[in-house]
């Protein structure tokens, strides 16, 4: 990965923290990783933990970074929230899988940004 993927993947998981913090969220984990995969965040509200998985692209010539979750990537993310779940202990009784998707410009500019709530479940 280059240095310029890893600051723009960087700029993209800080833009969703704040996102989730103007919502009232508590950021639980950043980065929570073990060698079955990464959580990029964990945030928690009012009894509900999401586990976001943050993912960018610049421009939109190779699609919407929304493609980029795919079913692997989705099996993935449940494999490790499950196990974060039998280590972590947080005060929750929901929980979902939201996805935050950054497109940059060429320049390093933030073209959009997209939050899609409950975008998978574990059942996939």
């Amino acid at each position: 990965m280059t240095l310029q993927r890893r600051a723009l993947g960087q700029q993209a998981e800080e833009l969703a923290v704040r996102l989730f913090e103007s919502q009232g969220f508590t950021i639980a984990h950043r980065n929570w990783r073990r060698p079955q995969g990464e959580l990029d965040i964990v945030a928690v509200k009012e009894g509900t933990c999401v586990f976001v998985e943050v993912r960018s692209r610049t421009g939109d010539q190779q699609g919407h970074a929304l493609e980029t979750v795919t079913a692997s990537k989705r099996a993935q993310v449940v494999r490790c929230a499950r196990l974060f779940l039998s280590e972590e202990s947080l005060p929750a009784q929901e929980y979902r899988f939201d996805v935050v998707a950054v497109t940059f410009t060429e320049a390093g500019e933030v073209q959009d940004c997209l939050h899609v709530p409950a975008a998978f479940d574990t059942n996939e």
